[in-house]
Parts: structure tokens; C-alpha cells; sequence
């Protein structure tokens, strides 16, 4: 009986010290998981697809102004004003918006 005694505080530090490995290993695996979940809405970008709620491969005003920059922009890239922006009328939208940033003024940019 004695000699259980002996080996008792032994065995409370011994299964203590094989248990802190596991307590701090959920912690450790706990952390990324919310990290994940707090950057995934940042770093994850929108399809047309996903804009397109009802699916008809265009994009209704409300549909874009998911989008604040193409909510604003809709009624100039939507070429034909059908109310319905398709993506290739998004697509020579930017083209155009792209070719009138690189142009110089007409003055020749001078002033």
C-alpha cells in the first residue's frame, strides 16, 4: 500500500503531462478555422454567375447594384438600354473605359 502511495503523485504528472499536448492541440486547430471563416468573404470574388440571380446569363440593374462599382456604372456599360446588361456589353464597357484612361488629352496633355 505504501509503495502505491509512492508512485501516485508520479502518475497525476505523468497524465497530466500527456494531456496538455492534446488540450493545446485543439486550440491550435481551432484558430484557423476562424480565421478562414472571417477572410473567406474577403478574398473570395463574385462570378458573373453570381450576380445573376434568375439565371438568364444577364444582369438586371438590382442584380448589378450587388456590385456597388457596377450598380453605378450600369446605365452607361448597358449599350443598348434594355435594362439588361449582358457580358459582353460589360466586357467593351471596360475595353472602352480602359482605352479612354490611356488616351492623352487633346490638348496633348500639357499644361
Amino acid at each position: 500500500m505504501m509503495n502505491a502511495r509512492k508512485h501516485s503523485p508520479f502518475l497525476v504528472a505523468l497524465a497530466a503531462a500527456l494531456a496538455m499536448p492534446v488540450a493545446f492541440a485543439q486550440d491550435a486547430a481551432a484558430e484557423p478555422q476562424e480565421a478562414t471563416q472571417e477572410a473567406a468573404p474577403q478574398s473570395q470574388s463574385l462570378t458573373w454567375a453570381d450576380l445573376d440571380a434568375d439565371g438568364n446569363g444577364t444582369l438586371s440593374k438590382e442584380e448589378a447594384s450587388a456590385v456597388q462599382s457596377l450598380g453605378e456604372v450600369f446605365d452607361e456599360a448597358d449599350a443598348d438600354k434594355d435594362g439588361q446588361l449582358t457580358a459582353d456589353e460589360y466586357r467593351a464597357y471596360m475595353s472602352k473605359s480602359k482605352d479612354d484612361a490611356g488616351t492623352p488629352e487633346a490638348d496633348g496633355g500639357n499644361d
